[in-house]
């Protein structure tokens, strides 16, 4: 008698714990007279990934949510009717980290919006999620840029919800045999996809993708396009890492996109924000409603650097390098991303420099090994991805992270700007030697991505047009005088070794200034290509991005320069061909000695003519603005 009414007892305890992991989707409202499920802890199904995972061929899913010490996680959504009744809580697993749930009779067609409701008190969207609906942002985008949106559940549920569907809408890759150039020729063109075209759509920008062919450049980086807080914005208050934000249109439209720009032989590079979130993210939310507890297994309670913005990512916790190698995992394998640019890549540190800006920059080994461990994780998945850094530390750290096959980001734009409005202020501020890696004592001549405009920097053309130097007649405020010196500086930026960076419609000569409201949304004004002076900006940049890839002398290790001065050169030398370049930065002409690389005949590749040098000293007299590219035989 006593075997038998053990036997029953079993039985009972089995079948309680198997009603306490798989739910069959319901109507109730919480009724509260179904017992309570059996807290016996039970570990994630073999196979269930972070987030969702569907089975049986769509019709269940496992929700499966990595949140450690909390008491009770229920699954609340469309399938339920948004019940948060006991019977949809969650199992908690054997350590006691993750809480997870099957839920069946699904429709593997349907798009199901869902939530957690955690300790009984608040919810929150689930981290992973490739898609979510925002309550108070959804209601501005247009349908021509997501057409049929699904409705967000109102009056069901408060906050950004998840979205999830088993059989979502599929894309077929056209490219698949895209080879990525190499960094040494990299040419990136940094966009905004909000302020490039009036629409802020991925569908428009595969339609204009022509005008970035005929540019020349060779990569394409995307400032952030994972979901973000509000929609306009530049992308760097991120909530949700693995969701394409909806402002700029579906997860098919990006595939699309990127898909055309391999076809064009176009590197699509993700600018992506891995430092720190902003309070919408889910994973702030757990723990939180304002503030960072020490219990957070992502966050720091307080920020380590002084340029931080939101809540700062601990990038020496276990739990933070899961998902920083999860996320990248995703955008690599799911939309055949070929580089990263990470955003602030030097506050992953939690060597605590408070508000010294100089100490955060000082060599610090423990950023050095996260970035390794990173960047190995990365080469493991893909070993010719991009891994671009926007470091700005020590030359010490960089060179080391540059050994490793990483880049990071050359800002040289306050120099090209004082250069280009021709004013040398005390310390010699227009000199732009700062193009060459032996400046810094770079050992690796291809891992730094120099550029003289970037998102973050004023344009060039508002700063000649608003402050440019004036010398009689010769003034570089005027927009056409501004625009030649543009082209100058062109000339000069792609002529040195390693991979260079353009923001968007600096080839046009861009002049609508970043400030005073660095964030707000600019017009494209795309009817400046109707200036003629615009257009041949555009085909000095054209040629010369060109002429960069397509000649192996701007890769060269052999080169001499003078860039402090008036009037500056470069001369580059190799098996193939020399070449030098000399411009006049003054508003009044020059004469000055030029030392050519070698005597005899030199081709102006811009106007097609030749001078013969007779002596490597060659006398030029050059007019305030002037500009040549010479090269022994003419480039290609």
């Amino acid at each position: 008698m006593k075997f038998r009414n053990l036997y029953f007892l079993l039985v009972g305890i089995l079948l309680i714990g198997v009603t306490s992991c798989s739910k069959t989707p319901s109507s109730g409202g919480g009724s509260g007279n179904v017992p309570d499920p059996n807290p016996a802890a039970k570990d994630v199904p073999a196979g269930a990934k972070d987030g969702t995972t569907f089975i049986n061929d769509g019709k269940s899913v496992i929700f499966n949510l990595y949140a450690p010490g909390k008491k009770t996680v229920t699954v609340t959504g469309d399938f339920n009717g948004w019940s948060t009744d006991k019977q949809y809580n969650m199992t908690n697993s054997t350590d006691g980290t993750r809480w997870w749930i099957q839920i069946d009779n699904i429709d593997p067609s349907t798009e199901y919006a869902y939530q957690y409701y955690v300790d009984g008190s608040f919810k929150i969207g689930d981290p992973y999620c490739e898609k979510v609906l925002d309550p108070d942002n959804d209601k501005y985008i247009d349908a021509s840029t997501y057409p049929s949106l699904k409705a967000y559940p109102t009056g069901k549920t408060t906050g950004i919800v998840s979205v999830m569907q088993a059989n979502q809408p599929a894309y077929s890759w056209t490219t698949t045999t895209f080879t990525r150039p190499d960094p040494k020729n990299l040419v990136i063109y940094e966009m905004l996809v909000r302020d490039f075209v009036q629409t802020h759509s991925y569908k428009t920008i595969k339609d204009t993708l022509n005008y970035i062919a005929r540019l020349g450049v060779n990569a394409l980086e995307l400032m952030p396009v994972n979901e973000f807080e509000g929609n306009d914005s530049w992308g760097y208050n991120p909530n949700y890492y693995f969701a394409p934000d909806k402002y700029y249109g579906t997860k098919n439209d990006l595939k699309a996109l990127i898909d055309a720009c391999h076809a064009k032989g176009i590197a699509v590079i993700q600018d992506i924000v891995l430092n720190h979130s902003f309070g919408s993210s889910p994973m702030v939310q757990l723990y939180s409603s304002g503030g960072v507890p020490a219990n957070n297994p992502w966050y720091n309670t307080n920020p380590t650097h002084p340029f931080n913005v939101g809540y700062q990512f601990n990038h020496e916790s276990p739990a933070t390098k899961y998902f920083v190698k999860n996320v990248v995992k995703f955008w690599m394998t799911e939309y055949h991303i070929d580089g990263f640019r990470f955003d602030l890549a030097k506050g992953f540190t939690q060597v605590n420099s408070g508000n010294d800006v100089a100490a955060w920059g000082n060599y610090d080994a423990s950023r050095v090994a996260i970035w390794k461990d990173y960047n190995n994780y990365i080469k493991s998945v893909d070993p010719k991805l991009y891994v671009i850094l926007e470091d700005f530390a020590s030359n010490q750290e960089e060179n080391e992270l540059a050994n490793e096959g990483m880049m990071t980001w050359n800002n040289q734009s306050f120099n090209a700007e004082q250069a280009l409005m021709s004013y040398n202020d005390a310390g010699g501020s227009w000199d732009i030697s700062g193009l060459f890696y032996d400046r810094f004592s770079f050992t690796n001549p291809y891992a730094l991505v120099s550029y003289f405009e970037s998102h973050d920097e004023e344009r060039l053309q508002f700063k000649n047009g608003a402050y440019g130097n004036v010398s009689g007649s010769y003034s570089v405020k005027d927009l056409a005088t501004g625009l030649k010196r543009d082209e100058m500086g062109a000339a000069f930026m792609f002529s040195s070794p390693g991979p260079k960076m353009l923001w968007q419609f600096g080839e046009r000569g861009y002049d609508v200034s970043i400030n005073p409201d660095r964030l707000s949304d600019k017009p494209p004004h795309w009817e400046f290509m109707n200036d003629a002076n615009r257009r041949h900006l555009f085909k000095v940049y054209s040629q010369m991005i060109k002429w960069k890839i397509a000649n192996p002398v701007f890769t060269s290790t052999t080169y001499t320069y003078s860039l402090g001065d008036a009037v500056k050169t470069i001369q580059m030398t190799d098996a193939s061909n020399s070449i030098e370049v000399v411009g006049n930065f003054a508003v009044v002409p020059q004469t000055a000695t030029i030392t050519f690389p070698a005597t005899g005949t030199w081709v102006d590749n811009f106007t097609g003519t030749t001078i013969n040098v007779t002596t490597p000293g060659y006398s030029m007299t050059l007019a305030p603005g002037e500009y040549h590219l010479y090269s022994k035989t003419a480039l290609h």
